[in-house]
């Protein structure tokens, strides 16, 4: 679903894609690497909602992931089908907070989580810039759009448990 005003608040969802077999690992599921893959072409699916698609690149502008995190949930295996929700969790002059969640088909299943980072840059300059005013309209929109449905699990860091002595 695109943001619109006045909508109901939603994830957007990315169409079915299947898990290939040159992704698979030798522990026989998906490889790390491929989650990745799937996360990614789930921004390509949800840009042009935002305004930051081929259009937006076609203008000289992009947008360059400066941020990862990822948990990996469930096992994917060769032939799943999977669909990615995708929600903006967050924007400002120049960055872009954004949250996909990849789930499995067959059975609902939560497979991985990725938040990510993003940066609007020039690509004259290679520099990050402030997003161009249509934009940056779209996606406060869309921020607005999205803001119910913040995921919990955003904002988490890597580390160990503190052990206690």
């Amino acid at each position: 679903m695109s943001p619109t005003a006045g909508a109901a608040a939603s994830p957007f969802r990315s169409a079915p894609g299947a898990v290939r077999p040159e992704w698979i690992d030798h522990n026989g599921h998906l490889n790390l690497a491929y989650y990745i893959v799937l996360f990614d072409l789930a921004t390509d699916a949800f840009w042009p909602t935002l305004g930051l698609g081929a259009a937006y690149r076609e203008t000289g502008f992009a947008t360059f992931a400066v941020e990862a995190h990822t948990l990996y949930l469930a096992e994917l295996l060769e032939g799943d089908e999977t669909v990615a929700d995708s929600v903006v969790v967050d924007a400002d002059a120049k960055r872009l907070h954004v949250a996909h969640e990849l789930l499995r088909v067959r059975d609902g299943a939560v497979a991985a989580r990725q938040e990510l980072m993003y940066l609007t840059v020039n690509q004259a300059t290679r520099r990050s810039v402030p997003w161009p005013e249509a934009v940056a309209g779209r996606l406060l929109s869309a921020r607005t759009h999205y803001a119910a449905l913040r995921p919990p699990w955003v904002g988490r860091r890597v580390s160990m448990p503190v052990k206690q002595a």
